[in-house]
């Protein structure tokens, strides 16, 4: 039994070390991104609900991005604050702000998918750039540094939306470490020719390719997945590229409570259900073979089973991973989390188990 087991380690170990060397690689080891601007008219578009302290702080550092060509979409999702109120005083104050004003609707009441159809369909340039109003810009080139990957072929562009650190804080580590882990995934898989998702933080496409797929409509009964869902189904080889230059990240507020991030991350898993079987299958693989990865080596060691042989093993593996995550955390610029990884690994592995197991027993709540 203890020979198979062993067997089966090794096996484990080998997937693990082809994602790390195999597909994460591609991103990890990549070179670093030029930035070459381009003059291409865009549409920033933002859809809020209830975020008036948010957007009064970050509409205006997207008002004030250095580029030529540009307007604001701001759409009120149907607030029941002061954000509609401070969208219209913003109207005002920017001539290339546009302002869409999104009443609840009884077939698609609280469906933020339907306010940003509205608002792309209310757009005047041909090319998208979206953000959530709780997030800005890390320079006032963002706009420039993803526009600059589109090119005739290329016109969807998945960027990084990073969190902001907290110093002295585990739980800020956590989830910053996982949004890099995230990244790193979809940034490798699109370079590999298979982008499965992008994230609404910080995502652009050519308005053509919104038309293509009739929007939402495949997925509209699913709340969440504006941005996810749509990359999946829209995304191929042919038409995505990645921005990952520094000028091209948006920052938010990290979730102050472990509760918060664990329903955040419950409607992350529960959308990733309705991935194409291939994305399903790849992440699902991934995340299993890391848990199996633990348990065996607690197995195997716990019976001094080949243990010179399993720590060789375990070493390698940890090593590959690390260096890879190293080089990806520093395109990314989250260096200090490079040596958080073996611990918030772990975390992040039960924290999986939790969520996967929570949601069989409940639905994760959506949008505001």
């Amino acid at each position: 039994m203890l020979i198979f087991l062993l067997y089966f380690f090794i096996a484990v170990v080998f997937i693990q070390i082809f994602y790390y060397l195999g597909i994460f690689g591609k991103f990890a080891f990549g070179k670093p991104q030029t930035i070459t601007p381009k003059k291409l008219p865009v549409s920033v578009i933002v859809c809020a609900k209830n975020e008036e302290e948010n957007v009064k702080k970050y509409i205006p550092l997207l008002a004030e991005q250095n580029y030529p060509d540009f307007e604001i979409v701001l759409i009120d999702d149907a607030s029941s604050d002061e954000t509609l109120e401070v969208f219209e005083e913003f109207e005002e104050k920017y001539s290339n702000i546009r302002l869409v004003k999104v009443k609840n609707n009884e077939a698609f009441w609280g469906n933020k998918k339907y306010a940003l159809t509205l608002g792309i369909k209310a757009s005047t340039k041909d090319y998208l750039l979206f953000t959530d109003a709780d997030c800005y810009p890390n320079s006032k080139d963002w706009i420039t540094a993803m526009s600059s990957q589109f090119t005739m072929n290329k016109t969807i562009v998945l960027g990084y939306g990073g969190y902001e650190k907290k110093e002295r804080s585990l739980l800020n580590k956590i989830i910053r470490f996982e949004t890099v882990l995230t990244a790193m995934q979809y940034f490798s898989w699109a370079k590999a020719g298979l982008p499965y998702m992008g994230v609404g933080r910080n995502l652009a496409y050519k308005k053509e390719e919104f038309f293509n797929v009739n929007g939402f409509i495949d997925h509209i009964q699913i709340r969440s997945g504006d941005d996810d869902l749509f990359v999946n189904q829209a995304a191929n080889k042919a038409n995505t590229t990645i921005a990952y230059s520094p000028e091209s990240f948006t920052y938010s507020k990290a979730k102050e409570t472990y509760k918060e991030w664990f329903t955040q991350k419950r409607r992350h898993v529960a959308t990733a259900n309705y991935y194409k079987f291939f994305d399903k299958m790849q992440l699902g693989l991934f995340y299993s073979s890391q848990l199996l990865f633990f348990l065996l080596v607690i197995i195997l060691l716990a019976f001094q089973f080949q243990w010179i042989a399993v720590l060789a093993l375990l070493a390698t593996r940890y090593t590959i991973a690390w260096i890879v995550i190293g080089f990806s955390a520093g395109k990314l610029k989250e260096n200090d989390l490079k040596v958080w990884f073996p611990i918030v690994e772990i975390v992040l592995i039960f924290t999986q188990i939790n969520i996967f197991i929570t949601n069989l027993f409940s639905k994760p709540v959506n949008w505001k």
